[in-house]
């Protein structure tokens, strides 16, 4: 009767201690919310992402986790639907209590979802939304890829300063918020650095004959033409310009990312540049080792979905190490103290609205299909971090951040010594990677 009544005493115990243990802790476990487009339209997108986020918790928990505990992912597939990715991350904070959430790469469903997270007070990082308006849902939002505006500037810097450029011709897609986003950039970019925009022609997806916007654009005589569109349109129009005469060489942006542009474009593309987040064939070693084990594991060539995914991990894991706590406010605060963390797609340093601030890649097209990194471009009033640079944008907290003292979350990333400098440096590259588009 003692050893019942022993026994039942120690149950109690135990049952009494699980019941006092705060909700939010965690116990053994760092709980990661990932929602992601595994099926629908986006499919291809969400399963890049997600394999890249397996793979940097895989390597953190064989590490040893953070600061002891295992990371956990609860990965929800949100059909490719706002409204599904909505309810996905009302999940996480109301029922799974996660301590941050990683997703989505479309920005629409970013949007749909950024609020819950803000109102719960959960950290939520996105790898690939492009559109600015997904950090502006609150200061518990972030995102680890560059914002359109950033990579317009960089496409026009690119175009004036690299190529020399003074005279350009911009093809747009008007029915297209991304071609349209883009070209306002490019042209007020373009102008404030010297240069005219000369003639601007456009088009709509699908169309198969552009001859009179390339007669009107030779006319013109442009020193470059800048086509932010999908890569299926600037292939086509690539082929009827040079076909009609035209040499000079096409500028576009992550629109282009595909394996189909150069299969439809052929030589016509040779001599071209466009924006992206990394490629897989950069000689710099942090972008190999990240290829091969990807490789190893998967058995594909990782896509830039896959790299910003994995960087997007990264950050995040490491700002709950440096955090020392499970707590919102100090991954939150943790988070925005991150400053050049060496990531595959780029250094990346986190300024005053959350957004990163990195290099972005321009891919020069060369003879047979191969694509070769030409510069990592920084953009001119990006707040872009330099080594004189003491106490960059992205060290101080939003204005409506929780102060932390001299919490440990206030250290920036110890990782980010470690990193080969990420400036203008030619580096081999041929296989086009798949972004998302905004």
């Amino acid at each position: 009767m003692k050893r019942i009544l022993l026994s039942l005493t120690i149950v109690a115990s135990l049952l009494l201690a699980l019941a006092c243990q705060p909700s939010g802790s965690g116990g053994d476990k760092v709980r990661i919310g990932v929602f992601m487009s595994t099926t629908g339209d986006t499919a291809n997108f969400g399963i890049s992402s997600v394999n890249g986020i397996k793979m940097a918790a895989d390597e953190v928990n064989l590490a040893g986790g953070i600061n002891g505990k295992q990371v956990e992912l609860l990965i929800q597939d949100d059909r490719s639907d706002a409204s599904e990715a909505a309810t996905i991350v009302t999940k996480f904070v109301t029922q799974d209590q996660v301590h941050a959430i990683l997703g989505e790469v479309a920005s629409s469903r970013s949007i749909a979802a950024a609020p819950i997270a803000q109102n719960a007070k959960i950290p939520m990082l996105t790898p690939s939304s492009t559109n600015p308006e997904v950090t502006k849902k609150g200061d518990y939002i972030f995102r680890s890829c560059f914002i359109d505006p950033v990579q317009g500037a960089a496409i026009a810097q690119f175009g004036a300063k690299s190529l020399n450029a003074k005279r350009a011709a911009l093809m747009v897609d008007r029915k297209n918020d991304y071609s349209t986003g883009l070209e306002k950039v490019i042209s007020e970019v373009f102008t404030r650095l010297g240069g005219q925009v000369v003639v601007t022609q456009s088009y709509q997806a699908g169309d198969q004959d552009f001859n009179a916007q390339i007669t009107s654009i030779k006319g013109a005589n442009p020193d470059v033409i800048f086509v932010p569109g999908y890569y299926g349109d600037v292939a086509l129009f690539a082929k009827q310009a040079r076909d009609k005469g035209i040499t000079v060489p096409l500028v576009g942006g992550d629109g282009w990312d595909s394996p189909s542009l150069y299969q439809i474009g052929g030589a016509a593309l040779d001599g071209c540049y466009f924006s992206n987040h990394y490629s897989p064939d950069d000689v710099d070693p942090i972008v190999q080792k990240f290829v091969t084990d990807f490789k190893t594991r998967y058995g594909t060539v990782p896509d830039a979905l896959a790299a910003t995914a994995y960087d997007a991990a990264r950050i995040m894991f490491d700002a709950i190490k440096r955090a020392n706590s499970l707590d919102g406010a100090a991954i939150r605060q943790a988070l925005a103290d991150t400053k050049e963390f060496p990531g595959v797609t780029g250094k990346v340093t986190f300024n005053e609205n959350r957004d990163a601030v990195k290099p972005i890649v321009m891919v020069k097209i060369e003879a047979g299909g191969k694509f070769v990194v030409a510069e990592r471009v920084q953009v001119e009033g990006a707040a872009m971090p330099t080594a004189a640079t003491s106490a960059s944008p992205a060290a101080a907290a939003s204005p409506a951040a929780p102060a932390t003292g001299a919490s440990p979350a206030a250290k920036t990333s110890p990782a980010a010594t470690k990193s080969p400098a990420m400036t203008t440096s030619p580096a081999a590259a041929k296989s086009p990677v798949k972004t998302a588009t905004p």
